[in-house]
């Protein structure tokens, strides 16, 4: 058994619609530009009402049209948020562009 260390299910226009068919539970989720890039990791934690489904909704509405996210439901949100951040900077040489705004304090990951 291998384990998957990328998020690599399949994109998703980021609008209210797609948002509202989101499940209520935490996890992570990537927002990308539409070509791909990502541009943003975040989480739906503990404190986030009716998970990653208003978390989605409330990118939808800030970032408006022209992007796309795809989410992983995950009770170990926070853990797998750092560590696809860790991975996204192994990957590319930094963070996304919105998380490096106000990085949380990393360690150092390097996947094959």
């Amino acid at each position: 058994m291998s384990v998957r260390l990328r998020l690599d299910k399949p994109w998703r226009p980021l609008t209210p619609e797609e948002a509202a068919r989101l499940p209520g539970q935490l996890g992570v989720y990537q927002i990308a530009d539409a070509e791909g890039a990502i541009l943003y990791i975040g989480q739906a934690g503990g404190r986030t009402p009716f998970g990653l489904r208003s978390e989605l909704a409330r990118e939808a509405e800030e970032r408006g049209p022209g992007r796309q996210f795809r989410v992983e439901v995950n009770m170990q949100y926070r853990s797998r948020w750092f560590e696809l951040l860790m991975v996204h900077k192994a990957d590319h040489g930094a963070l996304p562009p919105d998380n490096a705004k106000n990085p949380p304090p990393l360690g150092r990951l390097s996947p094959a």
